[in-house]
């Protein structure tokens, strides 16, 4: 019988939202394109029978009110498969892996958006402080029973002293591209599972300032499913990754 973690649930099912012009201030994440500028896709299908290429996510959000001083976006994203273990081909990052090295990050935004607006102006520079196994209690647990099937990746990005950003409420800001190449993907000493479906959330991102107190956390949608995105086509449950409020820097200290 199949695992319960297979359907869809009712959140995740409401992959194809409403543009960001009905969107309420919060998280979005699409494939290719940013959310506001209409084209991105919310299921990414790969045929898997090419080395060559790469897959992006755009992460972006929209805020409440104003907020002066920005210096960077802190942001976290869950990944979880229908199997128990997260398939081969998702181990992309660290050393010993199959695919080391497959995992990145651009800072640059898409010259052609019209709605979505680079929150840095491109000054930004970024990297991945994590891609980990499970999720420790403090940043909300995940059942024990899908552990081996998640990874939690942590990404910061910011912008020189000098060239602090004043963010405006209301208007969708692109924050990060996530990219994920295929090599390995077919022939020798390709690496197993790229077919298998997977489910990307964007958890929340921390918008930091120089004054701690200024911060301003998002941790949710900006509409129903709008930070959500899967990978070949319906599988887990999206609403099983874990979700907690948490500081970047209590973030941080679980990966030292």
């Amino acid at each position: 019988m199949m695992r319960k973690i297979l359907g869809l649930s009712v959140v995740a099912a409401m992959l194809c939202v409403a543009s960001s012009a009905f969107a309420a201030p919060g998280l979005s994440l699409k494939w290719s394109f940013c959310a506001g500028e209409g084209t991105g896709l919310s299921d990414k299908t790969f045929a898997c029978a090419s080395n060559t290429g790469s897959n992006t996510l755009v992460c972006s959000f929209e805020l409440t009110s104003d907020l002066a001083q920005v210096s960077g976006n802190e942001l976290v994203l869950d990944l979880l498969s229908q199997s128990a273990t997260l398939p081969a081909w998702w181990d992309m990052k660290n050393p010993g892996t199959c695919r080391t090295g497959s995992l990145a990050v651009a800072v640059a935004a898409d010259a052609n958006n019209v709605v979505c607006v680079d929150w840095a102006a491109g000054g930004a520079t970024g990297g991945i402080g994590a891609y980990a196994t499970g999720t420790p209690p403090s940043m909300g647990s995940i059942d024990n029973s899908l552990a081996g099937q998640h990874r939690r990746l942590v990404i910061a990005t910011a912008v020189p002293p000098d060239a602090l950003q004043d963010l405006t409420a209301n208007t969708e800001y692109f924050s990060i591209n996530v990219t994920v190449n295929n090599q390995k993907s077919v022939g020798a000493g390709s690496c197993a599972g790229c077919t298998e479906p997977i489910c990307i959330v964007l958890n929340s991102i921390n918008l930091t300032t120089p004054v701690l107190e200024n911060n301003v956390f998002i941790g949710n949608a900006s509409a129903a499913g709008s930070n959500i995105v899967t990978w070949q086509g319906a599988g887990p449950n999206c609403a099983s990754v874990p979700t907690k409020n948490q500081t970047w820097g209590q973030v941080k200290a679980l990966y030292r």
